[in-house]
């Protein structure tokens, strides 16, 4: 849609209706404008308001504002904002570069300094046009040096998707639209699966334009930064959309969206293990930054079996073997404790401590690799973790940095430093069940010959065999059991819960396998691993894919 391509200035003005009143062009030329001009003593001496401004002058800055807006008088509607450099000229674009007018701005009772309204406007360029309608609102602040009440200039005053930077405009695309199908050819639209919004505008920006499509006329967001996706406001004429092939599966995707819907903040992604072919990719809510993808957080104990990889390559303990499980360790000046300080009995075996997320078990063993970056080299070499994806979209490709001393200690058991997300932990799991790192894809390879991540070694088939012995028996009766209990064929499982300073509750998350489908998931403040998150990811193993 970055076609470059000069549209005519909208001449004449709009009157605004709402709510059965005309509005008029308002003026802005007096001191009083939205009632907050200057007090004068009896001596002739002015004294500027202070204080949150009043609901008379809320509702009057705000009316004028939308008066001037609506009439397509960007001057004056700027010069009711604190920010009248900044606001002019967004105000400008949507009538010249956007090509919106007709504008009706219907405002709710006030909340507080804010302003909720609706706009309901016509888009109209080439001999076509369509309806545009939205929602936002505005904050009537009091101005510093002038103690007027004034608009609070956001872009978002404009409309919501609107950032800093970004411009609205309405003309031929210069990229044609895509219809993007999932591995057996079904379409996969924004309207059907919410969360693929932003990975369709990123697949459109990057293979519209080899896609065999034809160009259309629409109304978008342009965004500052030209690396990002265009977002799509309204189409006014679809062109030929060109077809894109992606790795996912419509059944995974349609469970991934219901299960995240569950949860306030939830992510969730599925990978086919023997491919790296990604089926499912969801978040609630849905945002231009995609969490599931790009997201940076502690995954708790789920990166035990990353850590339990490393143990078990370096010959310090088999999964049936003896591992001791206190209730608490100390490293390095460091106390670690296991959930409500339980222990295991003498005897315990390294599946059990596994099994039940014993902490002291993995953080007892430090001392014995002898090389505080093992877990960091383990992440690297063998996992992928931060190799530079090429997923066919942008991805955040997990971090295990080297440490030493306490901090390398709680990354063992995934807090500390280590930043991973849902695609990351699933691809982990997926790299844990067939001992070789399959770098995951959202799009075939052949689609462009991309150069995908390979990891220099893959593990050892008897540290693959007992890494999935032990997920089996998380699944089968450890800390997973419970969630994992709806999903049939050979299936395993890991649980983790990851505090966060400032936060009373620790997030949940959970990954599991089933057949050749791996999914993680993350909820943020959902408590122990098997009780938010990972319901997310029984029902996408359920689906299948």
């Amino acid at each position: 849609m970055r076609s470059g391509a000069k549209v005519a200035v909208v001449g004449g003005a709009f009157v605004l209706v709402a709510g059965g009143i005309g509005y008029g062009a308002y003026s802005v030329l007096g001191d009083t404008v939205g009632g907050s001009g200057d007090t004068r003593s009896a001596s002739g001496s002015s004294k500027v308001r202070t204080g949150p401004p009043s609901a008379e002058e809320i509702a009057q800055t705000s009316k004028g504002f939308f008066d001037a807006w609506a009439a397509g008088d960007a001057k004056g509607a700027a010069l009711l904002t604190n920010n009248e450099s900044g606001a002019e000229p967004v105000l400008s674009s949507y009538g010249e570069d956007a090509r919106i007018g007709k504008v009706r701005i219907t405002p709710a009772p006030p909340v507080g300094t804010k302003v909720p309204y609706t706009v309901e406007a016509t888009v109209a360029f080439g001999g076509k046009s369509k309806p545009l309608s939205y929602a936002s609102e505005l904050t009537v602040v009091r101005g510093l040096t002038t103690g007027k009440a004034l608009v609070d200039w956001e872009p978002t005053v404009v409309h919501p998707q609107l950032t800093e930077g970004a411009t609205l405009k309405t003309g031929e695309s210069s990229t044609p639209a895509i219809e993007a199908v999932d591995r057996n050819g079904t379409v996969l639209t924004k309207e059907k699966y919410p969360s693929l919004g932003p990975i369709l505008d990123t697949l459109r920006q990057k293979y519209g334009e080899t896609s065999g499509g034809s160009a259309g006329i629409e109304t978008w967001i342009e965004p500052a930064d030209a690396s990002q996706p265009d977002v799509n406001l309204l189409t006014l004429s679809k062109g030929e959309p060109g077809k894109v092939q992606t790795t996912l599966d419509a059944n995974a995707q349609a469970a991934a969206e219901r299960a995240v819907k569950k949860y306030a903040q939830a992510s969730v992604v599925a990978v086919k293990p023997s491919t790296g072919a990604i089926r499912a990719v969801a978040n609630n809510p849905v945002t231009e930054f995609n969490v599931a993808l790009q997201g940076k957080q502690a995954p708790g104990s789920t990166l035990k079996i990353m850590t339990a990889a490393m143990l078990l390559e370096k010959g310090l303990v088999t999964a049936n073997g003896a591992a001791e499980c206190p209730k608490d360790v100390l490293y390095q000046g460091a106390s670690f404790h296991n959930l409500d300080h339980f222990a295991l009995p003498d005897g315990s075996t390294f599946t059990q401590s596994f099994a039940r997320s014993c902490n002291t078990a993995f953080i007892k063993l430090i001392d014995d690799t002898k090389d505080d970056a093992a877990l960091a080299k383990e992440a690297r070499d063998v996992f992928g973790i931060g190799l530079d994806w090429q997923t066919g979209v942008v991805t955040t490709d997990g971090s295990v940095p080297e440490e030493a001393g306490g901090e390398a200690a709680a990354q063992y058991i995934g807090q500390g430093t280590v930043q991973m997300n849902a695609l990351n932990m699933a691809s982990v799991t997926a790299t844990a069940m067939t001992g070789t790192f399959q770098q995951p894809v959202v799009v075939p390879q052949s689609l462009d010959d991309r150069k995908l991540a390979r990891a220099s070694r893959s593990l050892p088939a008897s540290v693959t065999q007992q890494l999935k012995t032990m997920m089996r028996a998380t699944a089968a009766w450890g800390t997973g059991a419970k969630a994992m209990a709806s999903v049939g064929g050979d299936k395993g499982a890991k649980t983790g819960s990851a505090e966060v300073d400032g936060q009373a509750t620790s997030n949940s998350w959970f990954t599991g396998f089933s057949n050749d489908l791996a999914a993680a998931a993350v909820v943020q403040t959902g408590g122990h691993g098997g009780d938010a998150a990972g319901p997310v990811v029984a029902e996408v193993l359920r689906a299948g894919g």
